[in-house]
């Protein structure tokens, strides 16, 4: 058998803990190792590239079972490209930019708190000119003014 890597050299290169390393085996996203006679595991360099392409993946806001599916998918390709990558990577994109127009409100939302001066949660909650909107937080803030 040729020179493989143990389990902490493929760690630190891919820049997990040994435990997700495990945990990623587990689960089967990363494939079980060879052994040396003495029982060690021997990975090859392309489960390092597998664990940056995992935790790659994840960065991205792909859970652990959508990564699993587009791994499989790989897996079963045979040069051809990637059933599904494109629908996914779109609905992620759709999925981001959602947040992002949820935390530009709550950022608005925030801001205006501040500008306000309000310093107790809910002496400003029962104003009326309150800029945190309570009720509704999808609806943009109606803030006029120094209120609280």
């Amino acid at each position: 058998m040729s020179a493989g890597l143990r389990s902490g050299q493929v760690a630190e290169a891919a820049g997990v803990n040994i435990q997700t390393l495990r945990y990623y085996e587990r689960r089967g996203l990363l494939a079980e190792p060879e052994r040396t006679n003495g029982g060690h595991r021997q990975y090859g360099e392309e489960a390092v590239t597998a664990l940056r392409v995992i935790k790659a993946a994840q960065r991205l806001g792909f859970t652990l079972e959508e990564v699993a599916e587009l791994l499989e998918a790989g897996r079963h390709r045979h040069g051809r490209p990637v059933a599904g990558l494109q629908e996914r990577a779109a609905a992620k994109l759709s999925e981001v930019d959602a947040k992002i127009a949820d935390l530009t409100i709550i950022r608005t939302a925030l801001a205006a708190a501040v500008e306000a001066g309000c310093d107790d949660l809910t002496v400003c909650a029962s104003s009326a000119c309150c800029p945190i909107p309570f009720t509704d937080l999808a609806e943009e803030s109606r803030y006029a003014g120094p209120c609280c």
